[in-house]
């Protein structure tokens, strides 16, 4: 197929070169002049692991290419997928202004049937409101489609060549026969279905998501108080094949752009429906409070944190990405800053990105690990850095001022920490706590 992509974030650009790998013709199309420069030059704007190699392939057997020109792509495409950000507002809501702006000029260049797909994270009845903005532009006959993603930062490139399922929504029988073909290489767990429905399968399939994190976030608060291991716990419930394993990790909270834009919009999706979505609020409150655990934890070690040095490892909100949005550093950096404390980090592809939305206030962006944990006070662990779980805790403790370590992530096991002077903290685990001065209280029965 002809295909226009328009967009060139994580999902318009992963979903384009894949499309192009299957054996398509694909135009990617982003209004940024320097990231088309960029991608023409062959160069990827975005750290995502296995997507160069797919780029360079796909542009040298003439399968992919990268323009500003909006008009000539789609006039030349029989597909276009709109695959715009939809940041949100300050109230929550999904800003869908780059969604307008694109179904308008989309509309301007209409000349002959075509299948417009939304694959941008867009509220129930958005769709509708594209097809009327096209409306106003041209007569030409189109039919539009919703077909949500599902790629994880990290693992884009595999999840998009192989899918779990793959949700079609549209009102047309011509378009789901073309996209269930586009699709059928990827998956047989192909569900064709209406728009509203598949919108909404993607704000419920991330608010499920987001809520099996808190929720063992509060079982790892829990576990702290009354001696239990959540690790062991999530284990023991993951084998319950109505609840799985996945995404039962304790930690600091999700972060991304996903997860905390769309719980907010689902909720005031709701709450534009007057109904009160109480469950997920919390799971908004949960996760935001589940942060500032290491600020807790840290002021219990060195009490009044002003004058300290902190070193911080990971500033990605997950690792293997570079992507710092709404990434749990912010706040727990802030908040360290804010108590007086000097902060060291490190990220081994963030820090830039980290940088330009941060700034430099308060905080050393160092170049290396060992920099970072440098004649700290503490070293706190952030992202679960791959790099970071193959330090020995003994090398690391040669590092610090202070032997404190507070583990975010849960990346040590104990017998790594056997031999060390660590005083460490995990989430959730409070038998590994080895600063922990008293047992865990007798329960009353």
């Amino acid at each position: 197929m002809r295909i226009t992509v328009i967009g060139t974030g994580y999902v318009g650009l992963v979903s384009g070169v894949c499309f192009a790998e299957l054996g398509n013709r694909v135009i990617c199309v982003d209004k940024m002049e320097a990231k088309i420069d960029q991608l023409n030059r062959g160069e990827v704007p975005i750290y995502e692991p296995g997507l160069q190699p797919l780029i360079s392939a796909n542009r040298e057997a003439g399968r992919l290419s990268f323009t500003t020109d909006l008009r000539a792509s789609v006039e030349a495409s029989e597909l276009v997928i709109i695959a715009v950000g939809t940041p949100s507002l300050p109230n929550g809501q999904a800003n869908l202004s780059y969604i307008e702006q694109a179904a308008a000029e989309i509309g301007q260049a209409m000349n002959g049937y075509k299948i417009i797909v939304t694959k941008s994270t867009v509220p129930v009845g958005t769709n509708e409101r594209i097809r009327d903005m096209i409306r106003q532009h041209t007569e030409e006959v189109f039919d539009i489609a919703s077909v949500p993603e599902f790629l994880r930062e990290g693992t884009a490139v595999s999840d998009t060549l192989n899918p779990d399922r793959v949700v079609i929504g549209t009102d047309s029988a011509r378009a789901a026969e073309c996209l269930v073909e586009l699709h059928s290489r990827l998956t047989d767990h192909l569900i064709v279905t209406d728009i509203r429905s598949a919108e909404m399968i993607k704000y419920a399939s991330n608010a499920f998501l987001a809520t099996k994190i808190s929720f063992i976030n509060e079982i790892a608060n829990i576990c702290e108080k009354v001696g239990a291991d959540v690790t062991k716990v999530a284990y023991g419930m993951g084998f319950d094949k109505r609840i799985g394993s996945s995404f039962l990790k304790a930690g600091i909270g999700y972060g991304g752009s996903c997860f905390p834009k769309d719980t907010q919009a689902l909720i005031q999706i709701a709450g534009q429906m007057d109904y009160d979505f109480k469950l997920l609020k919390s799971v908004v409150d949960v996760n935001r409070e589940q942060r500032y655990n290491v600020i807790r934890k840290l002021e219990g070690l060195l009490g009044n944190l002003a004058g300290t040095t902190i070193g911080i490892w990971g500033l990605a909100f997950k690792p293997e990405t570079d992507d710092v949005r709404d990434a749990p550093a912010f706040e727990i950096i802030a908040e360290l800053h804010k108590r007086g404390a000097q902060v060291q980090a490190y990220d081994p592809v963030a820090a830039d990105n980290f940088r330009k939305e941060y700034g430099s206030d308060g905080i050393v962006y160092c170049s290396t690990a060992r920099e970072a944990a440098w004649q700290a006070d503490a070293l706190c662990i952030l992202t679960e850095w791959k790099e970071f779980q193959e330090l020995e805790p003994l090398e690391v403790e040669g590092w610090l001022k202070s032997p404190y370590l507070i583990d975010g992530r849960n990346i040590y096991e104990e017998e790594q920490l056997s031999g060390t002077n660590i005083v460490y903290y995990s989430v959730g685990r409070p038998g590994m706590n080895s600063g922990l001065k008293e047992p865990a209280p007798l329960l009353s029965l």
